[in-house]
C-alpha cells in the first residue's frame, strides 16, 4: 500500500523553491528521510507541498469524492524533520608539535654588546654605568620536519660586575646622555665599586623564543634561551683632590699629575 500526502499552501509571490525527498541510510545501517518538502513557483504563487512513501509499500492510489466514509490507512514510518546525520570517521587529525629548547638547540641568538661610561673606567664609590644592548632577532630553518620561523626576544639583562655583585634589569641601561643624567649620577644598571683595582663585567640575556609554522601565529617555547658577553674591562681608580697652583700641563711633576 502506497501512502501518498500532499500539502498546497500559497506562500508568496515571485519566489521559486524547490527540494527532493530522499532516503539515506543511518550510520548503523537503518534508513532516514533526508529531506524538507518542496516547493515550486509558476511566477504568480507559490506551491509548497510535502510526499512520502512508506519503504516497501506497493503502487496504487485512492479515490475521492463528494461523500462518503474514507478508509483508515495504516501509519507508515515518521518522518522526521529536516536533518541529516553524517557519519564522520576514517580520518585523523594531526596538530602542529610542541616545541622544546632542545627542538631549537641549532638556533643561537647573536651576543649582546656590553660597554661602559667612562670608557673602561671606574670610580671608588661614585657610580660606573655599565650598558648592554640586546634586540628580537629571527630566523628562519626546520624543526621537527616543519618550516619555521624561531624568533627571541630579549627579557632580562643579568649584569655581573666582576667583584662578586650582580644586578637585573629588564632593560640594558642607557647613556648619562640618553637618560638626561649628570655624569657620576646612580642609574638602573649602574654600579659603584668599593676599591680600586681592575675587574672584569658581562651581562647575560634571557631570550624568551617563539615558533610560526607559517601561520603568522607565534607559539611560545617553554623556557628561555641565554646569550652571554663577557670580557669588559674596568679600571677602577681613587680620586684626591688638593689644591694647587698649576694645571698638569703646566707642572707635569705636580701633586695629582
Amino acid at each position: 500500500m502506497r501512502v501518498a500526502v500532499t500539502s498546497l499552501l500559497v506562500v508568496a509571490n515571485l519566489l521559486g523553491l524547490s527540494a527532493d525527498v530522499h532516503r539515506a541510510a543511518n550510520c548503523d545501517g537503518s534508513q532516514a528521510w533526508t529531506s524538507c518538502p518542496n516547493a515550486v513557483s509558476d511566477g504568480s504563487q507559490v506551491d509548497v507541498g510535502a510526499g512520502s512513501t512508506s519503504p516497501g509499500s506497493g503502487g496504487g492510489s485512492s479515490g475521492g469524492g463528494d461523500g462518503g466514509a474514507s478508509q483508515q490507512e495504516p501509519p507508515g514510518e515518521t518522518m522526521p524533520e529536516c536533518t541529516t546525520e553524517l557519519c564522520r570517521g576514517g580520518y585523523t587529525v594531526v596538530g602542529l608539535p610542541d616545541v622544546t629548547l632542545a627542538d631549537i638547540a641549532s638556533f643561537v641568538p647573536a651576543q649582546p654588546t656590553l660597554g661602559g661610561e667612562p670608557t673602561g673606567l671606574g670610580v671608588v664609590a661614585m657610580p660606573t654605568n655599565v650598558v648592554a644592548s640586546a634586540t628580537e632577532q629571527r630566523m628562519a630553518g626546520r624543526v621537527l620536519d616543519y618550516d619555521v620561523t624561531v624568533r627571541f626576544v630579549p627579557q632580562r639583562f643579568v649584569f655581573s660586575y666582576g667583584d662578586g655583585s650582580s644586578k637585573v634589569s629588564e632593560t640594558g641601561g642607557a647613556s648619562w646622555r640618553e637618560l638626561g643624567q649628570a655624569e657620576f649620577t646612580s642609574t638602573p644598571t649602574s654600579h659603584s665599586y668599593g676599591a680600586s683595582g681592575n675587574y672584569s663585567a658581562s651581562v647575560t640575556v634571557e631570550y624568551a623564543a617563539s615558533v610560526d609554522f607559517g601561520s603568522g601565529n607565534w607559539r611560545a617555547v617553554p623556557g628561555v634561551v641565554e646569550s652571554t658577553a663577557s670580557g669588559y674591562g674596568i679600571r677602577v681608580v681613587e680620586v684626591h683632590t688638593a689644591l694647587v697652583d698649576k694645571t698638569c700641563l703646566e707642572n707635569p711633576s705636580g701633586v695629582g699629575c
